[in-house]
């Protein structure tokens, strides 16, 4: 069974096809980065548009690289939710409409099913397992019972990681999008160059495995003499590295504490925020676990993960109604509960 799907939730415009939920057959990314860098963030109205005048030549793309016709596709896919919305309809509309001209099943995806979901395909993981989700929009600690099945444990009380790297990037002027630039900068720095403080939040049911960047943020950006230690140069290597460093322990207490109650051993992370360097030699230090990674190439937002997902819906007979619209925001998680009403398709 040959997917196409389409992914459009943000800054990139992108379609793949997949076979089977595994196979890649193609994979066609256009990054908008150069649009957005001059701002230092992305601009929703420059990215909508940027998707309806690439859409169509994207597809066209990953369809060329198929060496396959719209005729040879059995079903499509496409990101519903949540993302900005401009940029989810361009991508939503075009895919309910191929599929009602090719006469062919449509099936909307939700972005963090997708991202949770890129380890899988050049990988077997056996269900359940942890999920670490952590992305521009999110940072997500879920018990994953199936491919659409999270239950959700913790998540951030203010900002995502991703957003954090961002906006302390923004700050010292190092560059975007931050997580590379200051993933790349730390390579030179001192991890240890800095105390940068990690929030410590209610340790009761309510907050176990609830994650906090604010402060961490506030405190890079407005504190940063406070907490430089004796003998060490205030450079951006240094507040970079002694950044990052704090902001992945922060992820992996919490983590961690996960695997601690739950007794999995098998952790999956997915998001941009995946392809950090640091983040990935921490887990690596952990030989009781088995830890797994998506290529860097599917940590970002791409769509192969949303094809893949789509396959899994479509073996279960599921299908999603031409009616179906996007939505930009998920509903507040309820911890304790597979999430199904915030990860389902409708």
């Amino acid at each position: 069974m040959r997917v196409l799907g389409i992914e459009s939730s943000c800054d990139e415009t992108a379609c793949a096809i997949v076979e089977d939920g595994k196979k890649i057959i193609s994979n066609v990314v256009a990054t908008q980065i150069p649009f957005h860098q001059v701002y230092k963030g992305v601009v929703p109205e420059i990215a909508s548009r940027k998707h309806a005048e690439w859409i169509l030549p994207v597809v066209r793309q990953a369809l060329k690289e198929a060496d396959m016709t719209v005729n040879d596709i059995d079903a499509v896919a496409a990101t519903n939710r949540p993302g900005l919305m401009g940029s989810l309809l361009v991508g939503l509309t075009f895919g309910k409409t191929l599929a009602w001209t090719i006469k062919k099943p449509f099936i909307a995806v939700n972005h963090m099913l997708g991202h949770m979901y890129a380890a899988h395909l050049s990988n077997e993981i056996q269900y359940p397992y942890l999920g670490l989700l952590v992305s521009g929009g999110h940072s997500i600690i879920a018990k994953v019972n199936g491919f659409d099945d999270l239950e959700v444990l913790g998540t951030t009380i203010d900002d995502s990681v991703g957003e954090a790297f961002d906006k302390v990037s923004k700050f010292y002027g190092l560059g975007y999008p931050g997580g590379v630039v200051i993933d790349r900068l730390s390579q030179n720095g001192d991890p240890k160059s800095f105390s940068f403080p990690v929030a410590k939040l209610d340790k009761g049911d309510d907050h176990r495995y609830d994650i906090s960047f604010s402060g961490l943020k506030t405190a890079v950006i407005h504190q940063a003499d406070m907490f430089l230690k004796k003998g060490y140069e205030k450079t951006n290597e240094n507040i970079c590295a002694a950044f990052q460093e704090t902001a992945c322990k922060t992820l992996l207490s919490r983590l961690f504490r996960a695997v601690e109650d739950t007794g999995l051993t098998t952790v999956v992370a997915g998001g941009g925020v995946a392809a950090n360097s640091r983040l990935r030699a921490l887990l690596a230090e952990r030989k009781d676990l088995n830890c797994i990674f998506p290529p860097l190439k599917l940590c970002g937002d791409n769509g192969a993960m949303i094809a893949g997902v789509a396959y899994h819906f479509l073996l279960r007979g599921d299908r999603s109604d031409i009616e179906t619209t996007a939505c930009a925001r998920i509903p507040q998680f309820k911890r304790g509960l597979a999430n199904l009403e915030a990860f389902g398709r409708r």
